[in-house]
């Protein structure tokens, strides 16, 4: 039990989701091929009620389903929260008619979803995005329309997914107040896309837009502020990518207390050296430390707080960085069965990596984090002057 104050119904549905995870979910994972969808898991997700609870729980429900199922099955948290921020726009932005034709299949895992934000030359920096959204003045229709041309790039679920949020640029030149987002479904003419061979195992692909159609009623939200539904989705998804993190070091942590406490060494056991249980001591406080401030991020942005952003960016950096320390240092400690292919170790060290870049890189999170203390100081400084004056 952490010291965050979890209810005890909680704690009972963790350890229930870790027990579905290693006896329903890793069996199929490991039939899936790795860096392609794997339907079948995604539809027993559906099957056990885990896809609908994206669209009806929290955010610090969100992060203890994703650190639950990290410590048994990465590929499952990851075919899940690959669901959630997919569809998420479509859930809090769509139109009555989007939700109706896109959500009830993500829910039952017979629909894959995909977020189509980063670009070839517009990962971290997303406002720069160029994938181009033009007026179709030929189109004939009552309603705005548009054809998009352009590339997206490491894309999860891409090029099999069945729909995709989509962000282009309905007005040149105006950085992040010109990005509309829309619901592009993968059968529109003109759109293919390429898998992606990647360190991590879960699906990644290119997508190649040659001018795709697509009407107001694709729209998600409003034209022009599509930067906003991008931003709200990362702001919800962020504590809950340190979550994942979280779950993965956790899962680091367990196999190197079993390992060391079980490993003759030196006359007695690895764990009765004192560098070796140190560098243990370390690793389980930096995981703690880190589970507290996701938990924290997600407690927040569920009370409407106006810190998220700070606080989900903060958890997601001390989340992935620490989780990359502790796998690193649980395969340091098991030695070179560690690296054989097939390890838990050597499956955890692929995965670690890469949220250290997806939705916002670290060094993305630190700017965030920067620019919110100072828009924070210069509040408070000027509301002090102002009370200051008012007293004078």
């Amino acid at each position: 039990m952490t010291a965050f104050s979890l209810e005890p119904a909680q704690l009972t549905w963790c350890d229930e989701l870790r027990t579905l995870a290693a006896e329903r979910l890793r069996p199929l994972a490991e039939k899936g091929e790795p860096g392609r969808v794997n339907r079948a898991l995604v539809a027993e997700l559906g099957a056990l009620g885990l896809l609908p609870r994206l669209f009806t729980s929290g955010a610090l429900d969100l992060c203890l389903m994703r650190e639950s199922l990290a410590r048994a099955c990465t590929e499952a948290e990851t075919a899940l929260a690959l669901q959630g921020l997919g569809a998420h726009p479509v859930h809090a932005h769509g139109t009555a008619a989007q939700r109706a034709r896109w959500l009830p299949g993500v829910s039952d895992g017979s629909a894959v979803a995909a977020f189509a934000l980063s670009e070839p030359d517009a990962g971290s920096d997303a406002a720069a995005l160029s994938l181009r959204a033009e007026s179709d003045a030929g189109s004939g229709a009552g309603s705005p329309a548009w054809r998009l041309t352009g590339e997206k790039c490491w894309i999860s679920n891409a090029p099999e997914a069945d729909f995709y949020t989509v962000f282009a640029r309905t007005t040149p030149g105006a950085g992040a107040r010109g990005v509309t987002a829309f619901l592009v479904p993968a059968d529109r003419p003109g759109l293919t896309g390429t898998p992606l061979d990647m360190l991590s195992p879960h699906p990644i692909g290119a997508l190649s837009f040659d001018a795709v159609p697509v009407t107001a009623d694709d729209v998600l939200g409003e034209p022009d502020r599509g930067f906003r539904v991008a931003m709200g989705t990362l702001n919800l998804f962020r504590p809950s990518v340190g979550a994942f993190a979280v779950g993965m070091a956790q899962a680091a942590l367990d196999a190197t207390l079993a390992h060391t406490a079980a490993r003759d060494a030196f006359g007695g056991k690895l764990c009765d050296l004192q560098t070796v249980s140190h560098q243990v001591a370390e690793m389980a406080l930096r995981t703690e430390a880190a589970r507290l401030m996701v938990y924290a991020a997600a407690t927040a942005y569920d009370a409407g707080a106006p810190d998220v952003p700070r606080r989900a960016a903060m958890a997601k950096l001390l989340a992935t960085e620490t989780a990359q320390y502790v796998v690193d240092k649980a395969v340091q400690l098991h030695g070179a069965r560690a690296l054989r292919r097939g390890h838990l170790l050597e499956h955890l060290y692929r995965e670690v990596r890469a949220p250290r870049v997806y939705e916002g890189a670290s060094e993305v999170q630190r700017g965030i984090v920067a620019k919110e203390l100072y828009r924070t100081y210069q509040t408070q400084r000027t509301h002090d002057t102002t009370t200051e004056e008012a007293g004078a």
